[in-house]
C-alpha cells in the first residue's frame, strides 16, 4: 500500500498541473436551449450528451483537474438519469480526470457501509466523494475503510457556502469552539490515522468542504488545516472570489469548483442568445461556451 497513491493525492497532482478548477457537471436539463433539448429522445439524453462535449473539451485543454457530479440531479430524472449519472462518471475517467460524486451521504454505520459500497464499488463507482458528519465520526469509518483498502477518498462537509450553514456549523459548544471545529479536529485524527498507511504522500485521502464566501473563516481554516486538501464549492454563480479561493488553496491545496458558471455560460454570450433566439443554437455552440467558461475560470483562479 505504500507504494499506492490514494485519489486525493493523484486530485493534488493533477491540481497542481492542471489548475484547480474543478468542472461541476450538476446538469439540469433547463439549462439547455430548447431546441438542444428537444433534439435529444429524452431530456436525460440531452444531459449526457452536453456532460461529454464539455469533459472532451476539458480534456483537451487542460482547464481542469476534476469533475464534481451532483447525484441529485440525476436522481431527479429517475432510473435513466441514474445510468446517465453512471455514464458520466465513466466519461470523467476515460478522460483521465479524477471524479468526484457530490452525494454527501450520513448515516448509521450498517447504513454508512452500504452507501460505501454503492458508491466505491459497482456501477456507480467513483474516485471521491462528499460525505455529512453530523449523524456523528462513527458514520465515517465505513468510508476511511475504502480509503486504506482502495484508495478511495471522501472530502467532509466542514464550511459549507450556504448562508444556512451558521445554523449548526458556526454553533458555539459549550465545551468550547464552533461545531465545524469539532469536525475538524476529527478529520485531524483521522489525517494521523493514514500517516503510517500512506507514508510520504503530501495531503490525507480524507479532505474537507470548505466555501470560499466568506472571507473571515478563510484564512483561520486553511491555517489550521495545512495538510488537508479542500474542495472549496461557491465560485462564481454563489457569489465567492478568486481571492477567498486564493488563500483556501494555499498549504495542501484544494480544488474549486464552479457548476453553473460553466453549465450556463451560453446565456451569457451574445452570439449564443441570439442563436437561442433564432433556434439554430446547437449543443457544439454551448459546450463552446462552457470550455471558454472553464479557461476564464482557470486564469482568474490562478491569478491569486
Amino acid at each position: 500500500m505504500e507504494s499506492m497513491k490514494h485519489n486525493m493525492q493523484i486530485l493534488q497532482e493533477l491540481a497542481a498541473k492542471n489548475g484547480p478548477l474543478c468542472v461541476g457537471l450538476d446538469t439540469d436539463p433547463s439549462y439547455i436551449p430548447k431546441s438542444v433539448l428537444d433534439s435529444f429522445s429524452s431530456p436525460s439524453q440531452a444531459v449526457l450528451a452536453y456532460n461529454k462535449e464539455i469533459i472532451k473539451r476539458i480534456k483537451s485543454d487542460g482547464s481542469a483537474c476534476c469533475c464534481k457530479v451532483q447525484v441529485a440531479y440525476y436522481e431527479a430524472m429517475g432510473l435513466e438519469g441514474m445510468k446517465v449519472y453512471a455514464e458520466t462518471l465513466r466519461a470523467v475517467k476515460d478522460a483521465g480526470l479524477v471524479c468526484i460524486s457530490d452525494i454527501k451521504r450520513g448515516d448509521i454505520a450498517a447504513s454508512a457501509s452500504a452507501y460505501a459500497r454503492a458508491h466505491f464499488t459497482g456501477d456507480f463507482e467513483t474516485d471521491i466523494i462528499t460525505v455529512n458528519p453530523y449523524m456523528g465520526f462513527d458514520t465515517l469509518k465505513p468510508f476511511t475503510e475504502y480509503c486504506s483498502s482502495a484508495g478511495k477518498g471522501f472530502f467532509v462537509l466542514l464550511r459549507t457556502s450556504n448562508p444556512g450553514m451558521k445554523d449548526i456549523e458556526q454553533k458555539e459548544l459549550k465545551s468550547g469552539g464552533r461545531v465545524l471545529d469539532a469536525v475538524g479536529n476529527e478529520l485531524n485524527r483521522i489525517k494521523d490515522e493514514f500517516s503510517s498507511i500512506y507514508n510520504g504522500q503530501t495531503c490525507s485521502p480524507v479532505g474537507a468542504v470548505v466555501g470560499c464566501t466568506e472571507e473571515s473563516d478563510a484564512r483561520i481554516l486553511r491555517d489550521t488545516y495545512p495538510e488537508i486538501f479542500f474542495l472549496i464549492p461557491g465560485y462564481g454563480a454563489q457569489g465567492g472570489d478568486a481571492r477567498i479561493a486564493g488563500t483556501l488553496l494555499q498549504k495542501a491545496g484544494g480544488t474549486v469548483n464552479s457548476s453553473r458558471g460553466i453549465l450556463c455560460a451560453w446565456k451569457k454570450s451574445d452570439e449564443c442568445v441570439k442563436k437561442e433566439s433564432e433556434g439554430k443554437i446547437t449543443m457544439a455552440d454551448i459546450a463552446d461556451a462552457a470550455a471558454e467558461a472553464t479557461r476564464v475560470s482557470k486564469k482568474d483562479l490562478m491569478s491569486f
